[in-house]
């Protein structure tokens, strides 16, 4: 080719689409330049392709050329205004002619699943505190009771701290996640993620070092002082623990989705480690102090952990090459974008703020995915944990301890969180039904069943409905697998589709807004629970 023309006044830049290699995109596709912008990479024969494009450009009348005025940066990504779209013809011939990135840029391999175990990790960090910080309820019972326990026989005036404890920490962990998670979107192109994941698990781990100071504290004398406390320290563990995941969650959309799937599961095991801790506390613990020391320790250490293993994550090849800035074009709410192709930088035509990433879009394409979310999580939580923690074992009167002590902490808690791990990790290996299929939809409406299945169970007590139609324990344990088998692999499913079906800029939003219908799931689900029980 000839010497490329020298630019007069201001520097132009050629329009490059993300592929599989050039601007970190996360799947297959092409890179693209400008014919003008000057010879290919070595080692790849594209500047006979150049040319030919150029050639056929030229014949149309004008340049594949965009002025640096046309781009707008953000923290996180960069979007070009609808008013510089290029014409598609040029577009689509450079696609055919530019269709492999060079050797340079090729993908890296996940040496030893080092980014894998990295993920699997954030997963567990992020939900493991807000774990042990809920499943302490004998150590909350215990800092509580005194100030129910009055040195007369007169009522205690503070009884309601105890008695509506959990009540209070429901709504404490409940309303900052909502509002955080709308914060969250807000500063998804403002602040960058590594100030937002750092800061949210350096103030994570601040929280959970005052609370373990305070286990061996004699708290007797300012009972309601530590009750407030209590409150505050949940209400901003909660805040800052779903800014943590919804963050890193939006992240891993532009990694393949096992990376998505290993952070879900990570979450589930944060679970599982949480209810086999209780069991052992239950089991040999002597003296509740301790055993909470034990537990609040590990979790400063792991929080400690995911800070170190944030950090690294950057120095991975593997990661690197997906968390490079992605190259600029436009999106307009009327294209359709392949499933799992590297997706354009976008912004809504005549939007006025380029930081804030355009909801429309990520709702229109994720409605369908967004009803499964929150009807799998409506179901879950209107079972889990108000109905199965109140079935007895039908055995309860022979006096042993399965049937007593340990009957409802490994029927519910333990084989719930471990059944819902099982159904996390089997989406590592198989993605059935697809994001556009009916039968996502159809299994999500099927797991209603599960609601009159654990109500004639053995529930108690019982003041509506007397019937018990499943008289063994053999059923609460197989109907419990069933259904977090269940949220675990249709929830996971879901929730890995949704950054994949949007452009990749708009993934890390698009991973806040899932969230956000976890979060509204939950919260009907629970809701919805206190009028179910009453019904029973």
């Amino acid at each position: 080719m000839g010497a490329c023309p020298q630019p007069a006044a201001r520097e132009r830049r050629p329009v490059c689409k993300p592929g599989s290699a050039g601007g970190g995109g996360a799947g297959g596709g092409a890179w693209r330049r400008s014919p003008a912008s000057g010879p290919a990479e070595p080692g790849v024969s594209v500047a006979a392709a150049a040319g030919e494009a150029a050639a056929v450009a030229a014949s149309d009348g004008d340049m594949a050329i965009i002025s640096e005025d046309d781009f707008r940066h953000t923290s996180n990504s960069t979007y070009r205004t609808a008013s510089s779209s290029l014409r598609a013809d040029q577009e689509a011939l450079l696609e055919k002619l530019l269709d492999r990135p060079p050797p340079s840029l090729q993908r890296p391999e996940d040496r030893f699943n080092g980014t894998y175990i990295i993920f699997f990790s954030l997963g567990i960090g992020g939900l493991l505190p807000w774990n042990f910080f809920v499943t302490a309820q004998e150590y909350w019972i215990f800092k509580l009771s005194n100030c129910s326990s009055p040195a007369s026989g007169e009522e205690p005036k503070d009884s309601d701290i105890l008695n509506y404890f959990e009540s209070y920490l429901a709504v404490a962990s409940t309303v900052p996640s909502v509002l955080c998670l709308a914060l969250n979107f807000l500063l998804v192109n403002r602040v960058p993620i590594r100030v937002r994941v750092l800061a949210s698990l350096t103030v994570m781990l601040a929280i959970f070092i005052v609370m373990t100071v305070l286990v061996k504290v004699d708290t007797s004398s300012w009972t309601r002082s530590f009750f407030t406390i209590t409150i505050i320290c949940m209400a901003i563990l909660s805040g800052t623990s779903t800014i943590f995941n919804s963050s890193v969650f939006g992240m891993t959309g532009s990694f393949p989705m096992r990376n998505s799937q290993a952070l879900i599961s990570g979450g589930a095991m944060g679970g599982t480690l949480s209810a086999v801790a209780s069991l052992v506390d239950l089991a040999v613990a002597s003296d509740v102090t301790d055993s909470t020391l034990a537990f609040f320790l590990t979790a400063d250490i792991f929080l400690a952990l995911c800070i170190g293993l944030y950090l690294l994550l950057p120095r991975l090849d593997y990661a690197r090459y997906y968390m490079k800035p992605v190259w600029p074009t436009v999106f307009s709410g009327e294209e359709q974008l392949p499933q799992d192709s590297p997706s354009p930088t976008s912004v809504a035509p005549g939007s006025s703020d380029p930081q804030t990433p355009p909801l429309g879009p990520i709702l229109k394409k994720t409605t369908g995915l967004g009803f499964c979310i929150i009807y799998l999580f409506f179901i879950t939580s209107l079972i889990f944990p108000a109905i199965c923690t109140n079935i007895e074992s039908l055995s309860k009167g022979s006096g042993s301890p399965w049937s007593t002590k340990f009957f409802v902490p490994l029927t519910t808690f333990l084989l719930y969180n471990f059944a819902d791990l099982c159904g996390r990790q089997v989406t590592a290996w198989i993605q059935v039904p697809g994001p556009r299929s009916k039968a996502l939809p159809g299994l999500a409406l099927l797991r209603t069943c599960f609601v009159p299945l654990f109500v004639f169970c053995n529930y108690q007590p019982r003041g509506h409905l007397h019937t018990v139609l499943f008289q063994s324990d053999v059923y609460p344990v197989l109907f419990t697998s069933l259904l977090g088998l269940s949220n675990g692999y249709l929830s996971t499913l879901a929730l890995i589709y949704g950054p994949k079906i949007v452009p990749r800029e708009l993934a890390e939003a698009t991973g806040v807004v899932m969230t956000f219908y976890m979060g509204l799931g939950l919260v009907l689900g629970s809701a919805c629970s206190a009028l179910l029980v009453h019904l029973i």
